[in-house]
């Protein structure tokens, strides 16, 4: 039997994985699609580059020393890493702690730890303090704009993942395009509103000439003597239209 499955060219099989990575995208024109691209090569070369430089630091770690390979070993295996420290460091540790030149050594690595351990609870109360506001100021908002759950939840979730990829140092277009574009907001809004008030001016004078132009070569017979009334707009020049317009 002949294979009734169509034969999809490489560029349909790459467009249906774009737009299962992206599906907020359409990828309707070739820039946005060697876009995608562009930035997913980059991505990939990114973290390839990294993983390379863990795999090199962690050989030359454990070429340097062959013990190291052993503790990470004892680790992945579910060892306590503290007595696995011990036992494959307890002689190099002892000899540490009774050094003298080594004294000096240990006690600021001790107070390091002890700052180091300090500061975590500061940030960790710090956090709590903060979630505990964020979390209320967002209830406010939701409850003044009638936001539902779902959109705070997908606003936080891409809030999340722009500070997931700026701590792995990715800044994408679509990223950037936004900032670019909530920076510019206020001031595309004045612009448009300046347009605006431009535009409706514009209009009124051109409403006042059609109206002037309209009553010309009629004669007023209100006028003395049978005299036409001047047209009083007729002799206004554009720049008195424009004042009589604001």
């Amino acid at each position: 039997m002949a294979d009734n499955n169509p034969v999809r060219s490489k560029r349909d099989q790459h467009l249906e994985r774009l737009r299962k990575k992206y599906p907020d995208r359409k990828f309707e024109d070739d820039e946005e699609i060697f876009g995608a691209i562009s930035d997913d090569y980059d991505q990939f070369e990114q973290e390839n580059t990294t993983m390379r430089d863990r795999e090199k630091a962690f050989s030359e770690m454990f070429t340097s020393d062959p013990r190291s390979a052993r503790m990470m070993m004892e680790w992945k295996n579910g060892n306590d890493p503290a007595i696995s420290l011990l036992r494959i460091y307890g002689d190099d540790i002892l000899e540490a702690c009774n050094d003298p030149d080594k004294q000096e050594a240990i006690k600021e690595a001790n107070k390091e730890f002890a700052t180091k351990v300090a500061k975590e609870k500061e940030y960790e109360e710090l956090y709590d303090k903060n979630i505990e506001e964020s979390l209320a100021g967002l209830e406010q908002m939701a409850t003044e704009e009638g936001l539902s759950d779902e959109d705070i939840d997908k606003a936080m979730e891409y809030l999340v993942s722009i500070c997931r990829d700026m701590m792995l140092g990715k800044f994408t277009r679509e990223t950037v395009r936004m900032m670019l574009n909530a920076i510019n907001h206020d001031t595309d809004v004045a612009n448009a509103q300046e347009e605006g008030e431009v535009a409706g001016r514009n209009s009124k004078i051109v409403e006042q000439m059609r109206k002037s132009k309209k009553g010309d070569g009629i004669q007023n017979l209100n006028g003395r003597n049978g005299t036409p009334r001047q047209n009083p707009d007729k002799t206004k020049s554009v720049f008195d239209l424009a004042r009589e317009a604001d």
